[in-house]
């Protein structure tokens, strides 16, 4: 108790000396002291077998604070130029061996030699999401899960949020077919998940349900997801957890990198090209990349082809930097463009066939060519994501400071009339500069501490006739202190936040009549955390957390007045909601044996004025219902409203690997989540799209660690049983109950080497073996036109597939 009581006045009192820092600084403004100047240091040992003492070549060595590392050459030695005198978090990856992470002095010429165990499991990553300095997951008192390329390379899907819904658990998508998938975490979605691309928050129209994230998953390195509030370091919209992608980072010193990819699909004879390249030499890095991927119309076995689930993208990028003692600037670009079909499920009510759009009106029956075809029909969506940033690291003698500023532009056209193709009826042009300075104060012995800004600025406009929210224009900044203490088994993290959000809805008239009335909302809140985490010995860690999050209504939920396409509703908003607040606690242990690995996770999470949507009623307590002026259909009103709310549940990882079987992997995973409002609506206090519980178990043998020619080969067989959500929220009709459903998945895969180097990698899946007609609960195609034919309801996922996929590696020293 005495120790956590200096922790907290430990950070009560930075948050003084942040206060008075400009009657600290302010005298030494004036001295006339030069500053010492940087000493170069150089980081180097050798890399080599813990059992046999043989060298290991090509192994990597990343410090992720800086952005930098290398590769040990053919002798197996590494050096690292260019390092400031101090403490680093390095990591040691080989293939087939288990992750080294230590904590390395620098100080002038320092030698640091590393023997690496041939791995059992991976039980050792470094995140830096919900952290100021890179971290050891391990040390981390909230739940983080890391995914690295060579583990995206063996999943099948269709977009990223997709394959992370797969793999890892409390993560789920809320999906409008198969190019559009929204990231929810442990219930929680849209503006309450907040996406990091490097270093940049990305912001794409996220409160909308047909909206994606917008990156390229080709493109991916590395994602790290971080389960609960993250408001601390993130500010307003962390409140469900944060995914953070990485798609660009410098390779290893002397080193001109490549790699070609290229993936097949059978259901949806979906085609996908990827290539980059990529160098660093004398601290100057460079690297390019780009990518293609178009998708037939997708089928199962009760809708055959789903029509206009189809798609296409094209996308670039690229990055310049340099990295010296005083350390580094990048400067990063990325492009993304896509066209996504819109599939609104109308059929044809004598055959039960999909129907498509004619211009003057008409309809017909849709056929083989328009199923073919990857050029989306009448309704589809054209989105551009264009972004620039410049992150940077600036050495300020023993202290460091990070400035990070990014500008980002998105352009989301919807078209939806066959008389004019080409004229999108909608068209959001939203444009957000992004920046972050955080100021990481010098390290003590067991201290780390940063002091950090935050915020952006945005403005959004109408480009086209139809209309659901208005121009408007917002300005958020953020100020935080955080904390780390870590002695012996004991880690200790936490610090606060303070945020104000200024949001300028302006007055706009459609067809000569006052749509939306201007207002301006001011919104500020307080966040917080502290949590800790104790190795009670080599084998277990203990994680507890406790957090503060908050989430500002977004422009949707404040002033929509119009018709969202693809949900036959009529959307009105409230200017009058509140934020919403969580404060949710964490616990959980991960033990790590030689036979046995286990992770759990437990969460509790009260949400203040949870924010929803509800019918409204008419004056005669009916529905109240619109006719849409642009289509004609008529669509019920919904308002949104606030409710207090409760959720918690629980996620469990189980991978039994016997020893001295050390090639096989009984791998099992568990996610649970339950939520309620705390007072009834509608009749029902269930919350709606709550994803229904999850069990996965995957039966996998990796052999041939060290083959010649075939290098590990890796089986695995897939079990995937998503329980039945019978908790749906029923209140307006909004939900149905989903019945549970049974995948069989399987996969083989492995390395084609020659002379030691992998010429290429080889992946063949199977998904859905059994071709089950399954509808997702998070699935909005469940909700679209009844079948009258069959009489079901809404379209199906996607049947049986097979796919595979080829990477080709290519790396030159570059002298």
């Amino acid at each position: 108790m005495k120790l956590v009581s200096a922790f907290l006045t430990y950070i009560f009192s930075l948050l003084g000396l942040f206060a008075y820092s400009q009657q600290e600084i302010a005298p030494a403004a004036h001295s006339t002291t030069p500053a010492a100047a940087p000493v170069p240091g150089v980081l180097t040992g050798i890399i080599t077998d813990a059992q046999t003492g043989e060298s290991l070549p090509g192994a990597s060595i990343y410090v992720h604070d800086l952005k930098k590392g290398t590769i040990s050459n053919d002798k197996g030695i590494y050096r690292i130029t260019n390092l400031n005198a101090g403490k680093y978090l390095v990591e040691i990856t080989y293939r087939g061996y288990s992750t080294i992470i230590e904590t390395v002095t620098v100080n002038g010429e320092t030698q640091k030699d590393f023997a690496m165990k041939e791995a059992v499991v991976e039980n050792e990553e470094v995140t830096v999401t919900g952290v100021s300095s890179a971290t050891r997951i391990r040390q981390s008192p909230q739940p983080v899960e890391v995914l690295k390329r060579e583990q995206l390379f063996n999943v099948s899907a269709t977009n990223a949020i997709d394959a992370l819904a797969k793999t890892v658990p409390g993560v789920n998508g809320l999906s409008t077919g198969p190019a559009i998938s929204k990231p929810f975490i442990r219930g929680l979605g849209y503006n309450r998940v907040v996406t990091i691309n490097d270093g940049i928050r990305q912001e794409g129209q996220q409160w909308g349900d047909e909206h994606g994230i917008e990156i390229d998953d080709y493109s991916i390195q590395r994602v790290e997801v971080l389960k609960g509030p993250a408001s601390l370091m993130y500010g307003s919209d962390a409140l469900a957890g944060v995914i953070n992608i990485i798609t660009q980072r410098p390779v290893a010193e002397g080193h001109i990198t490549a790699n070609v990819l290229g993936e097949y699909q059978s259901n949806n004879a979906l085609r996908g090209f990827y290539g980059d390249a990529a160098g660093t030499k004398n601290g100057f890095s460079w690297n390019v990349y780009g990518s293609y991927k178009g998708a037939e119309d997708y089928k199962n076995k009760y809708d055959g082809r789903v029509f206009n689930s189809k798609f296409y993208n094209k996308n670039f990028g690229g990055m310049l930097g340099y990295t010296g003692t005083w350390g580094y600037s990048h400067l990063l670009v990325s492009n993304f463009d896509q066209h996504i079909g819109m599939i609104e499920g109308d059929r044809d009510s004598a055959t039960g066939s999909f129907i498509k759009a004619l211009p003057g009106g008409d309809e017909s029956i849709a056929t083989h060519e328009d199923f073919k075809s990857i050029t989306p029909e009448i309704p589809y969506q054209h989105i551009r994501h264009f972004k620039v940033a410049s992150d940077n690291n600036f050495v300020i003698g023993k202290s460091n400071l990070d400035v990070t500023i990014g500008y980002q532009q998105n352009q989301r056209q919807e078209f939806g009339n066959a008389d004019e193709v080409n004229t999108p009826d909608a068209w959001f042009n939203l444009k957000t500069i992004n920046y972050a300075l955080r100021w990481h104060l010098p390290a003590t012995q067991n201290w780390k501490t940063t002091i950090g800004l935050t915020g952006m600025s945005q403005s959004n406009t109408n480009e086209a006739e139809e209309v659901i929210i208005p121009d408007y224009s917002l300005f958020d900044l953020g100020g935080f202190v955080f904390t780390q203490y870590h002695k012996n088994k004991l880690s200790l993290n936490g610090g606060i936040r303070f945020d104000s959000r200024h949001v300028n809805g302006k007055p706009m008239d459609v067809d000569n009549q006052l749509k939306f009335t201007g207002f301006t909302r001011n919104f500020s809140n307080v966040s917080g955390s502290a949590g800790l985490s104790y190795a009670t010995s080599d084998l277990v860690t203990l994680k507890f957390n406790v957090a503060r999050g908050f989430r500002a209504p977004n422009l949707a939920e404040l002033a929509s007045n119009g018709a969202h396409e693809g949900t036959n509703r009529y959307e009105v908003g409230a200017n009058d909601l509140k934020s919403e607040t969580s404060l949710q606690v964490d616990g959980g242990f991960e033990l790590n044996s030689q036979h046995v690995s286990l992770e759990t996770s437990l969460f509790y999470n009260h949400l203040s004025n949870f924010i929803f949507y509800e019918k409204v009623q008419g004056s005669a307590g009916t529905d109240s219902i619109l006719t849409d002026p642009n289509s004609g259909n008529e669509l019920n009103v919904y308002r949104f409203d606030q409710n207090n709310a409760n959720l918690y549940g629980a996620e469990l990882a189980l991978d039994i690997h016997p020893h001295p079987l050390d090639w096989l992997h009984f791998r099992n995973a568990f996610s649970y989540t339950r939520a309620q409002f705390v007072n009834e609506v509608d009749g029902t206090k269930d919350i709606p799209f709550i994803p229904a519980a999850r069990l996965f178990t995957d039966l996998a043998v990796t052999i041939l660690p060290k083959g010649k020619t075939l290098r590990n080969l890796h089986m695995n067989l897939e079990s995937d049983y998503t329980f039945k959500q019978n908790h749906p929220f029923t209140g307006f009709n909004t939900e149905t109950g989903t019945p549970d459903y049974w995948l069989i998945n399987a996969g083989i895969g492995g390395d084609f080497v020659s002379n030691g180097k992998t010429l290429f990698s080889l992946r063949f899946t199977a998904y859905n073996l059994g071709d089950v007609a399954y509808q997702n609960h998070l699935s909005r195609l469940k909700y679209t036109a009844v079948n009258n034919v069959t009489g079901r309801m809404g379209v199906f996922n996607m049947g049986r597939n097979f796919g595979i996929k080829l990477n080709v590696p290519l790396d030159f020293i570059w002298n």
